[in-house]
C-alpha cells in the first residue's frame, strides 16, 4: 500500500517538475533581440540588446544599466511574441533613479521610446509586466546624435 503511495507520488510530483520546466524553458529571448535589430527607428545605430526572461511570471522585474551620453538620443524598443508588447513595459531612470521615460502612457503600451539625454550618466532601464501572456522579449538599445 505505501509503494503504490509513494509511486503515484512521485509521479505526480515528476510529473509537475515537468510541466513547469517546460513552461520556462519554452521563453528565448535572443529570438526576440534578433527580430528587434531591424526595427530600430531610422537614423538610430544599434548598441546592445537586452533579453527581457520573466521566467513565466516568477520574476517581476528585470533590470538592466547603460552609461548615456549628454547631447545624445537614445531609442528602445521592444520585440515580444505575437503584435505588440505582450504587456512587458520598459521604463527608463537617470542615475539618480528618477522615471524619465517610459513605454506605457496613456493607457497603451507602446512598443519604444525615444530620450533625448541631456546629462551624461548610468541610466537605469527596467522592464515589467502588465497582463503579460508570456513574460518573454527582447529589447535594443539605439543611439545617433
Amino acid at each position: 500500500m505505501y509503494m503504490k503511495v509513494t509511486i503515484t507520488l512521485i509521479s505526480v510530483l515528476s510529473f509537475i517538475f515537468l510541466l513547469d520546466f517546460q513552461a520556462k524553458a519554452q521563453c528565448n529571448p535572443s529570438t526576440h533581440t534578433d527580430a528587434c535589430i531591424p526595427q530600430l527607428a531610422d537614423g538610430f545605430n544599434f548598441v546592445k540588446s537586452y533579453e527581457v526572461d520573466g521566467e513565466g511570471g516568477s520574476k517581476e522585474k528585470i533590470e538592466y544599466s547603460y552609461v548615456f551620453a549628454k547631447g545624445t538620443q537614445y531609442f528602445m524598443n521592444i520585440c515580444a511574441p505575437g503584435e505588440g508588447t505582450d504587456g512587458i513595459i520598459l521604463s527608463l531612470y537617470d542615475s539618480n533613479r528618477k522615471k524619465v521615460g517610459t513605454s506605457f502612457a496613456n493607457g497603451n503600451f507602446n512598443k519604444g521610446i525615444i530620450y533625448p539625454c541631456n546629462a551624461t550618466g548610468i541610466y537605469y532601464i527596467t522592464f515589467t509586466f502588465e497582463g503579460s501572456q508570456n513574460h518573454c522579449g527582447g529589447a535594443v538599445l539605439g543611439f545617433k546624435r
